[in-house]
């Protein structure tokens, strides 16, 4: 079944987000007129100076420990801002467990990385990578001073941060650090794939193999519609207008460890923040846009290709299927199988690949501002 919140919970979560409601007045979204507005906590308010300012930190390896990595290292935007890795590596080399998610329209999403609801903005994403240890990511916990001592001493930071926040006379400060950062990913919006071009009625955008590859998706017979809905294919959804989160967490039925549906250790999804059994293998469901260059796939990156994924793993019932212990008892009510001839699963992929945005990913705004040495 699909995770949804009590209402007791959804109140309180409600109420945590009620600083939630603004958009950015005077801010210019790049994003095409049907595409709604994101919403932008109302303690960080965009400006094209702030964007400038993360987009600037967003590639600096400064925020690293030992200067070795920065945001873009896990998140490359020729891999629509992922890394081609199963699972990331932090500073000391150490691989994490999940797979880097893509930050494709980011700026929509009710709640961040793999599994943890509790992470529902931006700003409290970005503690995660700068500052966890478990695992190890850009390792800065206890490196705060050293940040910030090299920002103040740089040529260019300074300026920025006044530009970028001058109600605080441009503070340099961790807090600022992030609210700057999560300002650039706001604007990584991706709108102007063949799919989208074919939306709005340009008939020639995508293949005819890519039309029946679309009818195929959001048909009954695979059921992906259901959890890959919305302008976004997901259904963990925020925006503009919206009165309440869209939350999704699924089992898709990847692991059967002991025949009654448990994970692999140490990696149990939803579970792992909320302890409850019925969490179990439950993880966010990812947005579908530009999935062509976010391989390889699932959370913890274990499979390799779309074509594996729809035929070793969503058409068995899960892949857990396949192996001794079964089908999950424990996987989503939609993960029901499916057969597919050759010339279909083509037609899927051929859709699949038209959500592939070139402009994003070769959008001069979203790269690195530093010159290349």
């Amino acid at each position: 079944m699909r995770w949804t919140l009590k209402f007791g919970t959804c109140l309180a979560l409600i109420g945590s987000m009620s600083f939630l409601i603004a958009a950015a007045p005077g801010f210019e979204w790049a994003k095409p007129p049907w595409a709604p507005a994101p919403v932008v906590p109302t303690d960080n308010p965009m400006s094209a100076a702030k964007v400038s300012l993360g987009r600037n930190l967003f590639y600096d390896k400064r925020l690293s420990a030992d200067g070795s990595m920065s945001c873009g290292t896990c998140h490359q935007q020729a891999r629509a801002f992922t890394d081609g890795q199963a699972a990331h590596k932090g500073v000391d080399g150490s691989l994490g467990l999940r797979n880097a998610m893509t930050l494709t329209n980011v700026a929509y999403l009710s709640t961040y990385t793999w599994s943890n609801p509790h992470l529902t903005t931006l700003e409290k994403q970005m503690m995660v990578p700068l500052f966890s240890d478990h695992p190890l990511e850009m390792g800065m916990a206890g490196h705060e001073a050293q940040m910030i001592s090299a920002l103040r001493n740089d040529s260019d930071y300074p300026a920025m941060f006044r530009a970028a926040f001058p109600e605080q006379s441009g503070e340099i400060s961790v807090d600022n650090v992030i609210k700057a950062i999560a300002s650039f990913v706001r604007t990584l919006n991706s709108f102007n794939s063949p799919y989208d071009r074919f939306i709005a009625g340009d008939r020639t955008a995508i293949s005819e193999s890519a039309r029946r590859g679309g009818s195929l998706f959001f048909g009954e017979r695979l059921e992906c519609y259901h959890c890959h809905g919305g302008p976004n294919f997901t259904d963990n959804n925020l925006q503009e207008g919206q009165i309440f989160p869209e939350y999704g967490f699924h089992n898709t039925g990847l692991y059967n460890e002991d025949g009654s549906g448990t994970y692999k250790a140490n990696d149990h999804g939803l579970r792992d923040i909320t302890e409850k059994e019925d969490d179990e293998g439950r993880f966010r469901t990812p947005t579908l846009r530009n999935i062509a260059l976010t391989g390889p796939y699932m959370h913890d990156g274990s499979i390799a290709t779309l074509r594996d994924v729809l035929l070793k793993h969503y058409a068995l019932m899960g892949r857990a299927a396949s192996t001794p212990n079964g089908a999950s008892p424990l996987r989503d009510q939609f993960i029901v199988g499916f057969t597919l001839s050759e010339s279909e699963v083509d037609d899927v992929i051929a859709f699949l690949n038209s959500l592939t945005d070139d402009d994003f990913i070769h959008n001069p705004a979203f790269s690195d501002p530093r010159p290349k040495h």
